[in-house]
Order: structure tokens, then sequence, then C-alpha cells
């Protein structure tokens, strides 16, 4: 997913707000889910969530106003309930490493109690 940096991304001295980063680590496990046939709303239909339970995050070289960002997310494990994505944010000009980040997502049901992802849905993302 490619991010252009607009001036509201940054703080006063036109580098990207440090918290901004985990919007774009969002957007790009949403396009990951998208392009696996599934949807946010898919989930939600069905009384399920997900909620970040961890989020492990390097930053490496800033990102500047104007840039474009080349934000991925590969997932790396699935158990029962939990989802956990690797995910790299990458200056798409010079293919420097701007950020990279874990993150475990844990699956919930209406209730906000971890429960297992349906096997059909597991399936879609798996494949």
């Amino acid at each position: 997913m490619l991010k252009r940096i607009y001036y509201h991304d940054t703080d006063a001295g036109g580098i990207v707000y440090y918290g901004q980063y985990l919007c774009y680590l969002e957007e790009a496990r949403t396009e990951f889910l998208e392009q696996k046939g599934l949807s946010v709303q898919m989930f939600k239909e069905r009384g399920l969530g997900y909620a970040v339970r961890q989020c492990n995050v390097s930053y490496r070289s800033p990102a500047r106003y104007g840039d474009t960002l080349d934000c991925t997310a590969s997932l790396t494990k699935a158990t029962a309930a939990q989802l956990i994505f690797d995910q790299k944010i990458v200056d798409q000009k010079d293919g420097r490493l701007v950020v990279e980040a874990e993150v475990t997502l844990v699956c919930l049901n209406a209730d906000f109690k971890p429960t297992p992802m349906p096997d059909d849905l597991k399936e879609k993302l798996l494949a």
C-alpha cells in the first residue's frame, strides 16, 4: 500500500509524527485482509472483531512531508484466536527502512472475549 505524506501527518519540523505510523500499519493490515477476500465488515457481521494485543515498533529512519511510503503487512503466524503480522514501512524513493513492527491481533466475540476464528475465515486468510 502506498501512502503519501501530507502536512497533517507531520510535526512542526516536517517529520512524520511517530503516532501516525500506527495508522499506516492499520491501513496496511486492512489492505492485506481485502486482498484475501476478507473485510472488517465481514468479521463484524459474524459478531467478531479484532483488537491489537501487542505492537512492537522500531523507528529506523524519519519520513518527511512529501515522501511516499510503501506500507506492507505479512501474516507470520495464525493461532486459534491470534494473528501475528510482520510489517514494514519503506521510503518508495530510496528503499530506506522507516519503520518495522510486529503486531499481534486477537479475535474477540461480541462480549469482547477472546474467541477462535471460524475455520472458513481462517482458510481464506491463510490461502
